[in-house]
């Protein structure tokens, strides 16, 4: 009796791990990836999806460093929300729009796969469909639902830029909207053109992970803010400009860090396999790239101003960063080296431009998202010139004039759109403090608390 009760209970269990063994296998074979292979580069995928998330706390930081104590409350409430903003939007149309599959609306340019996510063939928005063809999606390199979180960390990224260009006097509920609208709707929409299949990724514009369409996206935003905001107060007086300096280095150089610890998952996991090669190279030429942004900027700023600058040192890091971001895959290692350099170099001479210019930026978010965001892009039709990207129907080869038309698409796009989101808010609700709140610090007019409560020589920083 035993016996037979065993074999009622092992037959029906050995049939099942057949039977789903016979289906991994199937699936293995379309995938063209074996279950490990597939385990390890979906586990890359989730590390560099953690690696992109420690990155805001790295924009917090740096914000909060090249900032006044007084606003620093403010500084970290917003770059918090605004994790939140972007996964929440992308879950709700924001993955959809970017990524429209057959959902395209108007040509090339515009679509959407609708609300919510899970809606992929073969996803279930729930455990029951977790499973469901796993080696199959993103070519057996990932998950649907790894694909989402990787891609969300990156939507927020485009919101945070525009939170240091604008900080020390927005007021916070206007700002979350802003936020929130271009989050949600044009980040989104703009990137279905390139990453998404759209017109872009057919004419064979290259951004491997973001020069144009996270850093620049965000640095047109954060370019309309500042020009509708204007400076702050005592920043220039009688047509000369003041410095107003930011009350922690240490914070500035630990954000720096952060970030470029973060971007081995930014550029790393836009591979979207864990292939040794591949990623080991990208790894290579991002790091080169940042320590050369390093050089460049700080020998710039040694000649320009007569002494090297920490903070023109520590953004030349990031210029370098962004400015390695799309072509980190195609550019060589001495070509990423120069691009370091020049995107380092040109960092400090446009910070100091748009300060003559009047356009108040305390963190540098112009110079460092937009500026070299622009440069990265148009340098891989420079330095990669030629190159074949991809085979068979999918391949297109690099060239100057294209990344060109993805530049000026971006910006004939995002800066009118960021123009009119803040427009309108500033028409209504207005988008910038009283004078008085400005003054006392955003930390006590918009949160009612300090940052570094108890220490009263930070009052009047």
């Amino acid at each position: 009796m035993i016996g037979k009760s065993l074999q009622k209970r092992v037959l029906p269990l050995v049939a099942l791990m057949v039977l789903l063994g016979g289906t991994a296998m199937a699936q293995e074979e379309a995938a063209g990836v074996s279950a490990e292979m597939f385990a390890v580069n979906n586990t890359w995928m989730m590390v560099s999806t953690f690696l992109v998330f420690i990155m805001h706390l790295g924009f917090a930081t740096v914000e909060s460093g090249l900032t006044r104590a007084k606003n620093t409350v403010n500084i970290l409430c917003k770059n918090t929300a605004i994790v939140a903003i972007g996964l929440l939007t992308y879950v709700l149309m924001g993955f959809n729009l970017m990524y429209p599959g057959d959902g395209w609306i108007i040509g090339k340019v515009l679509g959407f796969a609708g609300f919510s996510i899970g809606l992929a063939e073969g996803v279930d928005a729930t455990m029951a469909g977790v499973g469901a063809a796993p080696f199959t999606y993103g070519g057996g390199g990932y998950t649907y639902w790894t694909d989402f979180l990787f891609q969300g960390m990156f939507a927020a990224t485009a919101a945070t830029i525009v939170s240091g260009a604008v900080a020390e006097r927005i007021k916070l509920g206007p700002f979350l909207i802003f936020s929130t609208i271009y989050v949600a709707l044009v980040y989104p929409a703009v990137g279905s053109w390139k990453w998404g299949g759209g017109w872009l990724a057919e004419r064979g514009f290259h951004d491997f992970a973001g020069s144009t369409l996270v850093h620049s996206v965000g640095g047109w935003a954060a370019l309309a803010g500042i020009i509708l905001l204007g400076p702050r107060l005592g920043k220039y007086v009688n047509g000369k400009s003041r410095p107003i300096m930011g009350h922690s280095m240490p914070l500035l150089a630990i954000g720096v860090f952060l970030l470029w610890l973060g971007w081995f998952g930014f550029n790393g996991g836009s591979v979207l396999s864990a292939d040794p090669s591949a990623v080991s190279f990208v790894l290579t030429t991002t790091s080169l790239a940042a320590a050369a942004g390093i050089i460049g900027a700080m020998v710039t700023s040694w000649i320009v101003q007569k002494k090297p600058d920490l903070t023109m040192v520590l953004n030349g890091c990031l210029a370098g960063l962004v400015g390695i971001t799309a072509g980190a895959d195609v550019v060589s290692i001495h070509s990423s080296v120069l691009i370091g350099l020049i995107c380092g170099a040109v960092a400090v001479l446009s910070v100091i431009m748009l300060d003559r210019l009047h356009l108040d930026d305390p963190v540098g978010a112009t110079t460092v998202h937009l500026v070299c965001g622009i440069l990265g892009t148009l340098f891989v039709g420079v330095f990669a010139n030629g190159v074949v990207v991809g085979s068979g129907a999918d391949a297109y080869t690099i060239s100057f004039g294209t990344q060109l038309i993805g530049v000026l698409s971006y910006a004939a796009v995002c800066f009118p759109a960021g123009l009119l989101i803040f427009g309108l808010l500033k028409l209504t609700v207005g988008i910038r403090v009283s004078e008085e709140e400005e003054l006392k610090g955003l930390d006590i007019g918009e949160h009612g608390m300090e940052a570094y409560s108890g220490f009263q020589f930070f009052s009047n920083m």
